[in-house]
């Protein structure tokens, strides 16, 4: 038997696993932006910015930001210590930025970065590191779920008037939704992952998923254990409301959006909080596109006079446009110091 046989189909496997990772969020990215952008004058965009736009509260969205992935790096800090893992707050804080950064470019790609990053620089082992990053980001995505759930339980009506206005596209979701072959399909899957790793302990590949699963099990359970567990609380609360208020702040740059919230209250602003949270879970470079539609959807299901959906899109384009070179700027910033505190170490090293 030819054993490059035996390689093409994992060669082929592997080159196909790096195009849908890296190919289908920009392809996704590019979609929704040109469905955005094809049917908008961008002369009117940037008319509507200039004369609506207070960019005072603009700088306010961004100190808010900032604010966050700092709360975000000293929360990561009590798992990692519990760990053992000590790095400074301040290489939590460029991790954090280089994260965001690296995501603009290769969606997902940014976690791996910053858990190689500090394991690297604290000579600790990677999956744990790895594993506290996980839970990590699985507490956000309780803390959208818990926000989701909440706030679908306050506009039910609403939410299912507005979509019920096209009868075709909602049947559509539902008939997807509760496909009994989408849920077959799942089960059969799960059941065919559940008896490999059961009957085949083995196997080079299920024992290199234990061995990275037991690493990413400590890494994660520390969170039950760690001390510090009511600090890690309220930073997580001072992240997530200064999102809510960064996102507060944005709505006050623009005459009609701050309307919104003068007309409905802080639930409408809760409403597009949650719905442009969500469409971050969607696979794009750092959320664009996804990000817009979700405001936009958001906004007309809270509409004001004059609130028309290009002047939506026009808000939503200048916050996530604004969102977007700041990480760029944070990631050149983040960049160059780790390059040249690698240089100043190599200087400082004593020759052997």
């Amino acid at each position: 038997m030819d054993m490059t046989e035996g390689k093409k189909p994992a060669a082929a496997g592997r080159v196909t696993g790096i195009l849908l990772k890296y190919a289908v969020p920009p392809v996704i990215t590019i979609g929704l932006c040109w469905l955005l952008f094809h049917d908008m004058d961008p002369s009117m965009m940037w008319r509507t910015i200039r004369q609506e736009c207070d960019f005072r509260w603009i700088w306010g969205n961004f100190a808010l930001g900032l604010l966050a992935h700092v709360a975000r790096a000293a929360r990561w800090r009590i798992q990692l210590r519990a760990l053992g893992i000590r790095p400074s707050l301040w290489q939590l804080v460029l991790s954090i930025f280089g994260t965001y950064s690296v995501n603009l470019v290769f969606p997902r790609l940014g976690e791996v970065w910053r858990t190689g990053y500090i394991a690297q620089r604290e000579r600790a082992p990677f999956t744990k590191v790895f594993g506290s990053m996980v839970a990590e980001r699985l507490a956000d995505t309780i803390t959208v779920g818990t926000l989701a759930v909440i706030t679908f339980l306050i506009i039910g009506s609403r939410f299912t008037a507005y979509v019920t206005q096209d009868p075709d596209r909602f049947d559509g979701i539902i008939s997807i939704v509760a496909s009994p072959v989408l849920w077959v399909c799942v089960a059969l899957a799960a059941g065919i992952a559940a008896w490999m790793w059961i009957r085949y302990p083995d196997n080079r590949i299920v024992a290199t998923l234990r061995r990275l699963w037991k690493g990413l099990w400590e890494g994660f359970a520390v969170i039950a254990t760690m001390p510090g567990k009511g600090r890690w609380l309220l930073l997580t609360i001072l992240l997530w409301g200064s999102y809510f208020t960064a996102l507060w702040c944005a709505f006050r740059s623009f005459p009609l959006t701050a309307e919104v919230i003068s007309q409905h209250g802080i639930v409408a602003l809760l409403v597009c909080f949650v719905f442009t949270s969500l469409a971050m879970g969607v696979p794009s470079n750092g959320g664009i596109g996804p990000w817009q539609w979700a405001m936009i959807f958001g906004l007309e299901l809270y509409a004001v006079p004059g609130l028309t959906r290009d002047y939506a899109a026009s808000f939503a384009n200048l916050v996530m446009g604004v969102q977007t070179v700041a990480l760029i700027l944070l990631g050149v910033f983040t960049f160059a110091w780790i390059a040249l505190a690698k240089t100043a170490d190599k200087r400082h090293e004593p020759d052997r």
